[in-house]
């Protein structure tokens, strides 16, 4: 088991990211609602950077009583990447897709100790 230093945890704010390489390969690291997580940055679809994607919130449809369309809000507790290539969207906390469950980001364990962040290789 490897453990690779990311950063100082003072270097990634709320909804910002660290990317870091491993074995040609980059792994980004997130804080995503006061959490770090990290994901390979390859998208399960067709392999794009997903990590480099926009940060969003989700896009929930707002219906009325009688489940008609009322418009559209985000959902301010749920952030989504979005893949540059073809907008697939991933729940930034899980990895899970927001389309597809059954698609899901590669994860890595993180630890944040004594002031700096790690991610564990397994």
């Amino acid at each position: 088991m490897n453990e690779l230093f990311v950063a100082e945890s003072d270097q990634i704010a709320e909804g910002q990211r660290q990317f870091i390489e491993h074995e040609g390969q980059q792994i980004a690291v997130l804080r995503v609602q006061g959490e770090l997580v990290a994901y390979l940055n390859i998208c399960p679809h067709q392999g794009g950077p997903v990590c480099e994607g926009m940060l969003i919130h989700k896009v929930v449809d707002v219906l009325d009583a009688d489940r008609c369309h009322q418009g559209m809000r985000f959902d301010e507790n749920t952030l989504h990447i979005v893949c540059p290539w073809h907008g697939w969207e991933f729940n930034a906390r899980t990895g899970v897709s927001a389309g597809a469950g059954n698609w899901k980001l590669r994860s890595f364990p993180v630890q944040e100790r004594e002031g700096k962040i790690y991610v564990r290789i397994l």
